[in-house]
């Protein structure tokens, strides 16, 4: 009896460790089988979504020109080709969002929310200058978690057409022509040689069109279609040019 109950014993051990055995080299087969479909995965479905891009905006006498492009990447995956970059903040104010997708949105909806309350307890239109300043203490709030560069353009009874700018840290500045994103740093050139002051609302949209149709042709992260918005008292004006339709600058 002693014997058979040890032999059970043992038995149950040997079936015991044999399981055990078994249990690991299953889940080593697991974690092999993890690690090799991980290999097949492609690296940009690690990268953060960013709105690599080309913005711009425009003062003119009464109002302001916005632009940009429509492409949004994810490494070197085109995520979305058809995006709107122009946010609206207010009736006439708007936002172009450059940076990470993620934290333009939320700095934008943010704005958006105080900024409406902000006109319901003084019962008229916001400034274009208060939504800027809202915009440059959150960006500089948390510069050090936040990848953002905005450009806050609009109308408003006491200034008119007014830019703005907030770049990556929080800084904010007026300027009656401003320019940002990737595709920025191939059309300061063109920019600086093409801009006047006292330009009309037809030049500044030519002007801005091209602008835009140039960076895209030379920025890979930036591209699709351009969108504009004309801003003045009468409201907001908005257009779209496809692709087939940008002003060509190459001759190749």
């Amino acid at each position: 009896m002693t014997f058979i109950v040890q032999n059970k014993q043992l038995t149950l051990r040997s079936v015991n460790s044999l399981y055990i055995k078994m249990a690991a080299v299953s889940a080593m087969g697991f974690s092999q089988h993890l690690s090799s479909c991980n290999d097949l995965v492609p690296e940009w479905t690690s990268r953060e979504v960013s709105t690599g891009t080309t913005i711009m905006a425009v003062e003119f006498d009464g109002g302001v020109v916005m632009g940009a492009d429509s492409r949004t990447t994810t490494g070197a995956y085109i995520a979305n080709r058809v995006t709107d970059k122009l946010t609206p903040i207010h009736d006439r104010i708007f936002c172009c969002r450059s940076g990470s997708a993620a934290d333009t949105q939320a700095i934008a909806d943010a704005v958006t929310y105080q900024l409406g309350f902000h006109s319901i307890e003084l019962d008229e239109p916001p400034l274009v200058q208060t939504a800027a300043n809202l915009f440059k203490d959150m960006c500089y709030r948390y510069r050090e978690e936040l990848m953002a560069g905005i450009i806050v353009a609009g109308w408003d009874k006491r200034r008119g057409g007014q830019v703005y700018t907030v770049p990556v840290g929080g800084m904010l500045s007026r300027q009656p022509v401003s320019v940002g994103g990737s595709g920025s740093t191939y059309i300061y050139g063109y920019v600086d040689s093409n801009y006047r002051t006292g330009m009309s609302k037809e030049e500044c949209l030519r002007f801005t069109a091209g602008a835009l149709s140039l960076a895209m042709e030379r920025d890979g992260s930036s591209g699709g279609v351009v969108r504009l918005a004309v801003i003045n008292e009468q409201g907001v004006e908005r257009q779209v040019i496809l692709g087939n339709q940008l002003p060509k600058f190459s001759t190749v």
